[in-house]
């Protein structure tokens, strides 16, 4: 059983791969980002990298058997600027048809981002199957909305396991997760009942009123824009939004922040892990900055395991 996987990133496909028991013998892996492949070899240090994928040559290679991927969504995604195959990025996709249609293994999975229609119509047409339209929520406390294109049979929904972020959030966090930091301990009131204590510097801390929850975007309306995503703040009741690699906002990484025990926080690293199904501590070999963004690069680990079941059955 060899294994190629494109656009491999953090290899969150080979933690899939072992955690749904299929038994391989050769991991071959694309990818450019130092980043990335530095998380992927303190892991997996047997993979084999294979660098640019416009550069993989097939007669290089042993029969593959599996090919998986998520070429670049940038070009595609709703939260981008829906560039289609015109984007650069986007056009590595055929890179991976290019690779299927010369390595013909027997089993491919492609991962992609929400899109138009037109879009998905092509990626179909050149795929020949029809995609399956999974939501990361149903097996992880995260909204993450991705379709999977398969040849793997019998591939069916996951069952809802109802994780909430209170289920995989860190009882055991550093101070300098909490924002605001300094002494107003009121930190953010619900709207029905009483500020804390106005103080004389750090005006805006004495502004952030909670209104309450709404499905999985609670939200702090006042100092804090409710627009951006990295300036959201959410239940621990209900869900975050799909994790980004980007930064910015309050929280700095892109991806909000959790109100707990009256205080307005941003996700830890290994919270980030757990919203994608990671082990803890799997990226825990570079900088925070940079976690956050392999992490929000990466798959939902159990939705990929829960398809690639269907091989071992």
């Amino acid at each position: 059983m060899n294994i190629l996987s494109l656009f491999d990133g953090i290899s969150c496909g080979q933690v899939a791969i072992n955690r749904a028991g299929i038994k391989y013998d050769k991991y071959f892996a694309s990818e450019i980002d130092k980043t990335p492949i530095k998380i992927n070899q303190a892991n997996y240090p047997n993979t084999i990298q294979l660098g640019d994928v416009t550069k993989v040559n097939v007669k290089d290679l042993p029969q593959i058997n599996l090919l998986i991927g998520g070429s670049p969504c940038q070009g595609f995604s709703f939260a981008g600027d829906e560039l289609n195959f015109g984007d650069p990025r986007s056009k590595l996709f055929f890179e991976y048809v290019r690779l299927l249609k010369e390595l013909k293994p027997k089993y491919f999975l492609l991962e992609n981002v929400n899109m138009r229609k037109e879009f998905l119509d092509v990626i179909s047409s050149h795929l020949g199957v029809k995609p399956l339209k999974i939501n990361s929520k149903l097996v992880s406390a995260q909204n993450r909305v991705r379709y999977y294109w398969t040849n793997i049979p019998n591939v069916t929904i996951p069952e809802d396991r109802s994780i909430m972020l209170k289920d995989i959030l860190k009882e055991d966090y550093d101070g300098i997760w909490v924002w605001p930091r300094g002494y107003n301990k009121g930190g953010v009131q619900d709207y029905k009942g009483k500020s804390p204590s106005i103080t004389t510097s750090s005006w805006q801390h004495n502004f952030l009123i909670y209104k309450g929850k709404r499905d999985s975007d609670c939200k702090i309306e006042g100092y804090i824009d409710c627009n951006a995503q990295g300036n959201r703040v959410y239940s621990p009741e209900g869900k975050s939004n799909c994790l980004n690699a980007t930064s910015g906002g309050i929280a700095g990484n892109g991806n909000g922040m959790v109100l707990l025990d009256g205080a307005v926080r941003k996700f830890t690293p290994v919270e980030a892990e757990r919203l994608q199904t990671l082990p803890d501590n799997y990226t825990n070999y570079v900088s925070e900055n940079q976690r956050f963004k392999a992490i929000g690069n990466g798959w939902t680990v159990d939705v990929i395991a829960h398809i690639l079941r269907g091989i071992k059955d």
